[in-house]
């Protein structure tokens, strides 16, 4: 499977130098439908792979599930086992394990995600410190600024797809005391990604994702601090903006936020005790408020 990238036929206008038919790449978007012992929950638009790791991420994110032995398994629906004749890789039926409780069908919402708002219509910052099952609070790593800003490159020197087509979004945990990356995932929906990230982690047996730091390619919306706190990642970096209520969400959780990490700066929103200052910089001023780094 793996549907990243597909080409299209573009016409390309160059002034002055003439109109050029050629091959595009660009980065696919399908929908994927996400089932809960084969019950619809919801439908996302993805860029098809690692289907299994944004399913599960997703379970995360939604409370339904906080650990490995939660999950027992997933299927692509039309595939071997299900009856079907034709597999279109874009409904995958999960399947939890013996007492996990399965979503109601008035809490299933049947709601639509798309590849740049993630869960519209998300409830308060109440109900997701309610259904958390991680208190990133306690988390009392430690992270060098100086470490910090080399993430933003670590992370574009990963992204493969956005190379051929300018296109994905990014997400890439890092382990805070080794420095190690651990994982990187591309998507175009942001949220898409950081479900995969979080999927990928639960099958490892890794959350909380304790001492992590979470690096994202666009800016850091409230949907991204609630996946990175329902996983118990204590620390998310993003290369834009955050919104107002990302960064009330992270004060109220315990995250450390940071944003506009680019180059040499960076805008730290929430829980700045976590962000130390290293060796290498002494007497730098600390980034203004408002658009620094741009």
């Amino acid at each position: 499977m793996g549907r990243i990238t597909t080409l299209r036929p573009v016409t390309r206008i160059a002034l002055g130098e003439g109109v050029h038919r050629r091959a595009d790449t660009l980065a696919v978007e399908e929908p994927l439908e996400i089932r809960v012992g084969g019950a619809p929950l919801a439908v996302t638009m993805r860029t098809p792979g690692h289907d299994v790791e944004l399913a599960i991420g997703f379970l995360v994110s939604e409370g339904v599930i906080s650990e490995r032995s939660d999950f027992r398994a997933a299927i692509h629906c039309g595939g071997p086992g299900t009856g079907g004749i034709e597999n279109t890789y874009n409904v995958l039926d999960t399947s939890l394990a013996p007492g996990v409780r399965l979503p109601a069908a008035d809490e299933a919402r049947r709601f639509y995600t798309t590849s740049s708002c993630g869960v519209c219509g998300k409830a308060s910052i109440d109900a997701v410190r309610t259904v958390s099952h991680h208190d990133v609070a306690q988390d009392d790593v430690r992270v060098e600024a100086g470490w910090i800003a080399e993430l933003p490159d670590r992370l574009r020197a990963g992204q493969a797809a956005f190379d051929k087509t300018g296109g994905l979004h990014a997400a890439a945990l890092f382990d805070a005391v080794s420095g190690e990356l651990l994982v990187i995932r591309e998507d175009v929906g942001r949220h898409n990604a950081v479900d995969k990230v979080v999927g990928w982690a639960l099958q490892e047996g890794r959350l909380p994702l304790r001492s992590t730091v979470l690096q994202v390619s666009g800016r850091a919306s409230f949907e991204l601090v609630q996946k990175a706190a329902m996983a118990g990642i204590p620390i998310l970096s993003a290369v834009s903006a955050p919104s107002s209520l990302a960064a009330e969400l992270a004060e109220q959780t315990g995250l450390t936020l940071l944003g506009f990490v680019r180059g040499r700066s960076m805008n730290v929103y929430a829980h700045a005790q976590r962000v130390l200052i290293d060796a290498a910089t002494p007497g730098e001023e600390p980034a203004r408020e408002g658009r620094a780094g741009r």
